[in-house]
């Protein structure tokens, strides 16, 4: 009787505990000294036809790894073989987030711990037997394969969670979420991200799906800031460039908080980094077409009242006039680098997205022209200021000159310099400076060939007093460029900007009357004295309002009919949706811009067309920094506006289009994207 009732309680326990396993979920193990694998899942029963997840778990001992789905330089990826009643599916397995492993001079990627790789099942019948021969990699200083055959029978019943669901709950929280921003990769490995809100980032790493398109060992340099980040990627030999690249991106803030993405970037369109040489070339080229470009008109009225005294002027004029307009590029540049340094998106004209500078630069013209229209002329001593630029006759006027003509300039991009600036703010610094010292030769170049040649400045007219009334005449291109740039402060602080900028103009235009009063009529003691007073007061209010307009708010971005506000993920669903699309990034501040917009983008014909071929306009406006745009600009390689980007319908190239548009060239275009 005893051992009847020791055969009968052991059989009850083996009842429970298979009763126990079933219930839990959970096959029999597959162990080992370095792991212990099982099959779990996360119900305890099925219905048929609702979908459930089972999973490989590994739980691996310490000291020892497996490896990722692209195990890196060495390694063997779990592999999972499922049996399944009829009608029944498996999805791919969810790979969580791996971790790096550098062992000696190979990089691997992998998993310590704990792992779960989950699968979807679906169209299985209930109840459901499930049968798995899996096969994984752990190594620690040698490595051993390891294999087992598990099985899993799950009744038919009311789907409720199991004891292993929590399991479930981990690996989805380990699992790279899919990015929510577009990511490019150029043809030369650079991957980028377009996201504002990265510019905390402390360390980047791309782990690419597939094996051999990367060398995973060597570094992956990067820089983040507000309008995104940017890896450069050291490519191998599967590498593909104009291809789409997809993985994790793993990122870590300085704060230590660790993240990973699922990527899958598009090709970026083609770069436009040139050989040094190119680039000098077509900064120099760029430099000698911004004469004719509309930014410079304003400045023309300078340059020729300085042209008609240079009959009898020695080529130290054009030295000075040159040296005025390589030094300030050349100083731009610096400012240009220590703002990128600093982790600001700045790009060319990046100035002017100041409302103080605007307001700045529309009173200096301002008081040119007040100065050119005889209201005032400034002494030796203030000719360094830039006021008196017309009226010196000097090297220091003639230096001065070149200062204004370039800061004057900055709005517009002329053909071949957006390409040569974008090469050379991706160059060491040396080369940066290059580049925009080459600019600055090619824009001084046709005032100095003027000085430069005995015959060409022996036709100009002799001096006379139509000189005078010349340079009296010239003035109002100066008032017209301050007016410009007060429509350019309504654009980015609104009706408060405007009305402080019309407050300085009226003190400017007091305190230089006051000046011109005491140089015209001689006034000598206390009339001079108070004159001098009443000006200097006059410049101490401009420097007030200055610092009012410094922390004006942005103006509110108007609206347009037919045109909406860019924005990444607006194109991106567009671009999904396999709709063209028109992509324009201007500013107020941009004359070349405005010019397009008026000539080629406005006429009634060309906005018929965006409607008949179903174009969507988005619009980007840089009048003030904006991370997005700032972003869409990198990731074309251009460093300032304007930027016309044009992507046809279904999933073809995108086409950028030229810096100078006209009516015909967006008709044909148009036409194309819409197929």
């Amino acid at each position: 009787m005893k051992m009847a009732a020791i055969r009968a309680m052991l059989g009850l326990v083996l009842v429970l505990a298979g009763a126990a396993r079933l219930m839990a979920a959970e096959s029999a193990p597959v162990s080992s000294p370095r792991a212990v694998a099982t099959l779990v899942s996360d119900t305890d029963a099925v219905k048929a036809g609702v979908p459930f997840r089972v999973g490989l778990r590994l739980r691996i001992a310490p000291g020892w790894h497996t490896y990722w789905r692209n195990p890196g330089d060495a390694g063997i990826a779990p592999e999972l073989a499922w049996t399944l009643p009829q009608g029944a599916v498996a999805s791919e397995p969810v790979w969580p987030a791996p971790t790096r492993h550098a062992e000696g001079p190979l990089m691997t990627f992998g998993y310590t711990g704990e792992l779960l790789l989950p699968v979807t099942v679906t169209g299985a019948p209930a109840p459901t037997a499930l049968r798995l021969h899996a096969s994984w990699l752990v190594c620690e200083k040698i490595c051993v394969p390891e294999e087992g055959d598990f099985a899993l029978d799950l009744p038919a019943g009311t789907p409720a969670p199991s004891a292993q669901a929590p399991l479930f709950a981990a690996a989805d929280a380990r699992a790279p979420r899919p990015s929510p921003w577009p990511v490019t990769i150029s043809a030369d490995g650079r991957l980028v991200v377009q996201a504002a809100g990265l510019a905390e980032v402390q360390d980047a790493w791309f782990l690419p799906y597939a094996a051999g398109v990367l060398d995973v060992s060597a570094p992956q340099p990067f820089s983040a800031d507000a309008a995104g980040l940017m890896l450069t990627l050291p490519t191998a030999r599967d590498f593909r460039p104009g291809a789409a690249l997809s993985g994790v991106l793993l990122l870590r803030d300085k704060g230590g908080q660790a993240s990973a993405l699922a990527i899958d970037a598009l090709p970026a369109p083609p770069s436009a980094a040139l050989p040094w040489w190119q680039a000098l070339g077509f900064a120099l080229l760029g430099g000698l077409i911004l004469n004719l470009m509309p930014c410079v008109f304003p400045v023309l009225a300078i340059k020729a009242a300085g042209v008609a005294r240079m009959r009898a002027a020695s080529p130290r004029l054009a030295g000075a006039y040159t040296a005025g307009v390589v030094a300030t590029f050349a100083a731009l540049g610096v400012a240009l680098l220590a703002a990128r340094a600093a982790g600001s998106a700045a790009g060319w004209g990046f100035q002017f997205q100041s409302p103080a500078f605007v307001a700045a630069m529309a009173w200096l013209l301002f008081a040119v022209g007040l100065s050119m229209s005889g209201v005032f002329h400034v002494g030796a001593s203030l000719a360094g200021a830039g006021h008196g630029l017309a009226t010196r006759p000097g090297a220091l006027g003639s230096f001065c000159t070149g200062m204004l003509a370039v800061l004057v300039a900055t709005p517009c991009t002329a053909p071949f310099m957006g390409a040569a600036i974008a090469a050379a703010l991706t160059a060491p610094p040396a080369m940066t400076l290059a580049v925009f010292v080459a600019m600055g030769l090619g824009m001084a170049a046709p005032y100095a060939v003027v000085a430069a040649v005995p015959a060409i400045a022996g036709r100009l007219p002799r001096p006379g007093r139509w000189m005078v009334i010349l340079q009296q005449g010239m003035a109002f291109p100066m008032y017209a460029a301050a007016v410009w740039l007060v429509w350019v402060m309504s654009q980015q602080a609104g009706s408060a900007g405007v009305l402080a900028v019309g407050a300085g103009m009226v003190v400017i235009g007091f305190g230089g009357w006051a000046l011109g009063l005491a140089q015209h009529h001689h006034l000598h003691g206390g009339g001079r004295r108070v004159a001098h007073t009443v000006a200097f007061a006059a410049a101490l209010a401009v420097l007030a309002i200055l610092s009012g307009i410094a922390t004006a708010p942005p103006a509110a971005v108007a609206s347009e009919a037919g045109v909406e506000r860019y924005s990444p993920a607006r194109l991106a669903a567009l671009r999904n949706a396999g709709k063209p699309v028109f992509v324009n990034m201007t500013a107020a501040w941009c004359v070349t811009c405005l010019v397009n917009e008026r000539v080629a983008l406005a006429p009634e014909a060309v906005r018929d067309a965006f409607a008949h071929y179903g174009v969507t306009y988005l619009k980007g406006d840089w009048t003030r920094q904006d991370p997005d745009v700032s972003a869409f600009l990198r990731s074309h390689a251009r460093e300032g506006v304007p930027l016309y980007v044009l992507y046809p319908a279904g999933d073809g190239a995108a086409r950028v289009l030229p810096q100078i548009l006209t009516e015909g060239l967006m008709l044909d275009a148009l036409k194309q994207a819409g197929g």
